[in-house]
């Protein structure tokens, strides 16, 4: 009854977008008003995201059952938002209240789909790791439309959309399915490494392909800072970000984080919290020439705040993780053929 009821308030009272261009020569401002539910923010940010909008200055307050946000925005040239039919679409999006549907598949998965085939894998990072993937593709007769993979703390994950070669449709016979899942997970085998054999299917749903990968690259705790191959934690701690987690009368957690700016860092950020099923209850975000610092007060989806120092810790390491999964263009990379 609970849960209908808080359905009913949000149909009474949708998201209010407000976009304003008088109030900075050099900023749009986007302020947005709505009923509070856990993951509006990621929501919200990933709207912006999508339009490769570049947050300069955000102000967060959901307090009392309530979202007030406030963006600082600017186009990736560091210009103001002037398009009326740009306006008018992130007005629209954003208004429309559309919801993420979570999921946490394991190492390989295969997700048929009208269009196209969606193949999530993880593993051991290695030199010649994606050109062994495409290859077996090829041999297999599947046609790449377009991939994303991350590589972060010696393991590496990614999402390959692909059809059949002959048809360009979606491959959806399950003995197909099954070899191509045979066949790229003795691809990703490492040597001596437990974590490289697990295989599972995705289960449906609408999730952004780059939060599929925090996903993923969470599962398979790529946050353990642990050495492999003398890849490990210490390499360079000066260009590391800097986060720090202290409790506040018992109340509220605070995050601080200081890191290198980047595109998508604030959506990287705010993606690890939701998933990690953490509400953000107020917040502060700053950029500046070379660096971003962050600030939230936070709880457990519980009510409760970060209560152990493992708890702690955990938290750290995960928000670390998100920050330098994408942090340089070695650790990510984007692939979509000239068809």
């Amino acid at each position: 009854m609970d849960d209908e009821y808080a359905k009913l308030i949000r149909r009474m009272n949708p998201p209010r977008v407000v976009i304003d261009n008088d109030a900075s020569e050099d900023i749009t401002v986007i302020q947005v008003d709505s009923v509070n539910k856990h993951g509006i923010l990621l929501e919200v940010v990933q709207v912006l995201t999508d339009m490769n909008l570049v947050i300069t200055k955000a102000y967060i307050s959901s307090d009392g059952g309530w979202f007030m946000d406030v963006f600082n925005v600017t186009d990736q040239d560091g210009n103001k938002i002037i398009d009326e039919e740009v306006i008018s679409y992130i007005q629209r999006r954003i208004e429309s209240n559309a919801s993420y549907v979570p999921s946490m598949s394991g190492s390989v998965g295969v997700m048929p789909s009208e269009e196209h085939t969606s193949i999530e894998l993880t593993g051991p990072d290695r030199p010649g790791l994606l050109s062994e993937v495409c290859a077996v593709l090829t041999d297999l007769h599947c046609n790449v439309v377009n991939a994303e993979i991350w590589t972060h703390n010696a393991r590496a994950a990614a999402v390959v959309n692909v059809t059949d070669d002959s048809t360009r449709c979606a491959i959806k016979d399950p003995k197909r399915l099954s070899i191509i899942r045979e066949l790229l997970c003795n691809v990703l085998k490492g040597n001596n490494d437990l974590k490289a054999g697990k295989m599972t299917l995705s289960p449906p749903g609408i999730t952004s392909r780059e939060r599929r990968l925090h996903q993923i690259m969470f599962a398979d705790r790529d946050y353990e800072r642990v050495e492999r191959g003398g890849l490990g934690r210490h390499e360079d701690k000066s260009s590391r970000p800097h986060v720090t987690v202290l409790n506040i009368e018992k109340d509220y957690s605070v995050i601080t984080m200081r890191s290198k700016d980047r595109p998508k860092l604030l959506f990287d950020i705010v993606c690890t919290l939701t998933d990690m099923e953490y509400v953000v209850f107020h917040g502060m975000v700053s950029t500046g020439r070379m660096e971003a610092y962050q600030e939230f007060y936070i709880r457990h989806v519980d009510g409760l705040p970060i209560s152990s120092d493992a708890e702690r810790e955990r938290v750290i390491q995960c928000l670390e993780a998100a920050i330098e999964r994408r942090g340089s263009e070695k650790s990510s990379f984007y692939l979509k053929p000239l068809i």
